[in-house]
């Protein structure tokens, strides 16, 4: 069979409200997000699996309140004394240790301002690996809302908005296969979804059922 050439072209992720898929493991995590004023001293923390829409969350947030979206990297370079508005900080959980304290600053001018913090992560604060006393006992005092692993209808739909993102059609039948066969998680869908969208650009077929079967297995195979 004849192979295509794969180019690697970037992913456009729709990250909009009215692309944020809602089911029982994440109403709650949204409406907290959409009611601010109702943070504790104006912060939460969303915490939830890999893939789990954590970021998706975070940017339709930022939209709501005009807030500034960074990552922990951002923390090295920023002039912390400026900042007059909202933040969200994704991946607060991998912050470094040289950038503690820089997080430690940016806490205290948000809350200073009026303003509100957001930070996303895998776990919860007091599983974080932090070495600033100051610092780890205020984010240990965040308000935690989670997002918990998908259920079957979620995750279906998931596979469909990733699929949709990659701009391929695939067949019902396919996403239902997968749905109640492969392991219920977000980072997972991801991952097979790439796995299939690659195959089925290399051998220039459409997403069917058989094709995702095939490339399941194959990835069952392969392990971690």
């Amino acid at each position: 069979m004849v192979r295509q050439l794969i180019l690697d072209l970037s992913v456009r992720t729709s990250l909009g409200r009215g692309d944020f898929l809602v089911s029982a493991v994440n109403q709650l995590a949204l409406a907290r997000l959409e009611e601010p004023a109702t943070w504790p001293n104006g912060k939460l923390v969303l915490v939830g699996p890999e893939g789990a829409g954590k970021t998706h969350l975070a940017h339709i947030w930022a939209e709501q309140e005009g807030a500034r979206l960074m990552r922990p990297p951002d923390l090295e370079r920023l002039d912390i004394g400026s900042i007059d508005e909202s933040v969200s900080l994704d991946d607060a959980d991998r912050i470094e240790s040289t950038v503690e304290r820089a997080l430690l600053h940016l806490h205290n001018q948000v809350a200073a301002s009026g303003h509100c913090l957001l930070l996303t992560a895998r776990r919860a604060p007091r599983y974080w690996n932090v070495g600033l006393p100051d610092l780890r006992s205020r984010m240990e005092a965040t308000d935690v809302v989670r997002i918990d692993a998908p259920d079957e209808a979620l995750l279906a739909a998931v596979l469909m908005k990733l699929f949709a993102d990659r701009q391929n059609a695939v067949t019902p039948s396919a996403i239902s296969w997968l749905a109640r066969h492969m392991d219920r998680s977000f980072a997972e869908a991801q991952r097979i979804v790439a796995a299939i969208d690659a195959r089925a650009l290399a051998e220039r077929r459409k997403v069917t059922r058989d094709l995702a079967a095939d490339v399941l297995d194959k990835h069952r195979d392969k392990g971690p």
